[in-house]
Parts: structure tokens; C-alpha cells; sequence
């Protein structure tokens, strides 16, 4: 007896031609697609990062840049030096040679300063006193006669007008006050050198000495130390900052030689200014 073969049940006919399923598919032979979540975060970092370079790039065109601010020089404010001060008076000091009539040809030379813009020279009276000819001598070589504008034994200036001015007339810049202290420089001719420079301290104010040519005493003076000699009455006593604040008029030495042992004395400006105008301004 033949056997019939075994029916095979639906079941069995379901497995062998049930197609595979998707999962199936996506582990065997697809790339795996990316979560909604994935493709929201990488949109939302692409557009960030893409905001960020155009505010940089906005921010580096278009915001202001502070202006380099330029250091200050070393030596913008730095006093001026004493060479400084002898290049800017020098033009304004003049040379001063009185002759009395006796037949020398120069019985007293001093020094004086140009103190405005008409050629006033103030110098020493005692330097011009009794004299019949003044010849003054500028800077630039300039010679001139001159006569006596107004003179003032109690302060022992004289004002003097020459009558030949150089093409460039350089007036000195007169004032400043001073203490105790002070840095100061003489100019003047002293022994014969003309416009010696010399450098010192204000020593002491409100000081009195003998008049040179005896003429009695004077007060107010300013003391220094800074070297005079003969030849240095007339010539401008100045400030650290190159202003004439002073005339030299005197030096002390208790000996008979007159050379400077240390003190020398200025008429301040202000009194140099007022002579012969029977006036006298306060000390500087």
C-alpha cells in the first residue's frame, strides 16, 4: 500500500514564502536613515555656526577701531637746557663802550639787553655816567651810537637809545619771578669775553650793596652765585625758563681785587624798568 505524502499545512506554505519584512531589508542591504531628532539638531548647529561668522565678519568691518594714540616725546616738556636759553637771549645782549673825554678810546665797556621792539637797551648806569660817547654793539656786529634815554642812581639803571639797529632787532622777554633756589644764568661781558654764559642759584632776595660809583646804596636787589666780573654790569640775569628777571649791577668782595668771590646782585626787572620814571615796581 503506497502511502500518500504529508500535506503540508498552511503554516508551513506561510513561512517558506513569506517575504522578509523591512527590518530585514534595513539590516541587510540599506543604509540606516537618521532620526527626525538627528536632522533637526544638525539644522539648528549649521545655522548657528553660518550666524556666527556673518556677526563676526559684520563686527570686524564694522566696528570703530580705537585711534593709535601717539606716545609723548622725552623731551616735550623737559625744561630748556642752558644752551637752549643762550641761543634764544644771545641776539637780544648788546655790547657797551662809554668813553668820558679823557683821550682812551674806551674807559668803560658792560654789557646790556634790548628790551622792546624800539631798540631800548637797559644796562648799568655806572657803565655810561658821565660819558660823552656810547657806542652799543648787537649781536650780529651791528655798531651804533647811542644816548642816554633816562638813568636812576637809587637803582643804578640807565635806559639808552642807539641810533642804528641791526635788519633783525631781537627783544628779550623781560619778567618771571624768583625764589630762593632758583636756577639762574648771567650773560654778559665780562673780563672782555663777550657774552660769557654763566650758571647759578638765586642765593638770597631782597638784598642791599654799594652802588659801584659810589652813588649810596641800593636795596631790593637779588643775590646769585652765578660768575660775574667787570665787563658783566648791564647784562640780563635770567630765569630757568630764559626770561630776564634781573640787571647785574654789583658784586661783593671784601677785598680790593673786585673779582667775584661767590656774590653777585641784579636790580630785578621790574625796578630796571621803572628807571628815570621816579617809580619802582615790587620785587620779582
Amino acid at each position: 500500500m503506497v502511502s500518500s505524502p504529508p500535506r503540508l499545512g498552511r503554516t508551513a506554505i506561510d513561512a517558506r514564502i513569506t517575504p522578509p519584512t523591512d527590518a530585514a531589508v534595513d539590516a541587510g542591504t540599506r543604509p540606516a536613515r537618521p532620526s527626525r531628532t538627528t536632522l533637526v539638531a544638525a539644522g539648528a548647529l549649521a545655522i548657528g555656526v553660518l550666524i556666527a561668522a556673518v556677526c563676526y565678519r559684520w563686527g570686524a568691518a564694522g566696528a570703530p577701531r580705537a585711534a593709535p594714540t601717539p606716545a609723548p616725546s622725552a623731551g616735550a616738556s623737559a625744561a630748556p637746557t642752558t644752551a637752549d636759553i643762550y641761543a634764544a637771549v644771545a641776539p637780544s645782549v648788546v655790547s657797551i663802550d662809554a668813553n668820558r673825554g679823557t683821550g682812551r678810546a674806551v674807559e668803560a665797556s658792560g654789557t646790556g639787553v634790548v628790551a622792546n621792539a624800539d631798540g631800548t637797551v637797559i644796562t648799568a648806569r655806572h657803565v655810561v655816567a658821565g660819558a660823552k660817547t656810547i657806542t652799543i654793539t648787537f649781536a650780529d656786529g651791528t655798531r651804533s651810537p647811542a644816548t642816554i634815554l633816562a638813568e636812576d642812581p637809587k637803582t643804578d639803571i640807565a635806559l639808552l637809545a642807539p641810533t642804528t639797529f641791526p635788519q633783525v632787532l631781537v627783544p628779550a622777554v623781560l619778567g618771571g619771578r624768583l625764589a630762593v633756589g632758583d636756577p639762574v644764568i648771567a650773560i654778559g661781558d665780562q673780563l672782555g669775553l663777550t657774552r660769557t654764559t654763566t650758571t647759578g642759584v638765586v642765593s638770597g632776595l631782597d638784598r642791599a650793596t654799594t652802588a659801584p660809583d659810589g652813588g649810596g646804596r641800593i636795596g631790593g636787589l637779588i643775590q646769585f652765585d652765578a660768575a660775574v666780573n667787570h665787563g658783566s654790569s648791564g647784562g640780563p640775569l635770567l630765569s630757568a625758563t630764559g626770561e630776564v628777571v634781573g640787571i647785574v649791577v654789583a658784586l661783593a668782595n671784601p677785598t680790593d681785587a673786585g673779582t667775584f668771590i661767590g656774590v653777585g646782585f641784579a636790580v630785578p626787572i621790574g625796578a630796571a624798568l621803572s628807571a628815570g620814571g621816579g617809580g619802582r615796581a615790587p620785587q620779582q
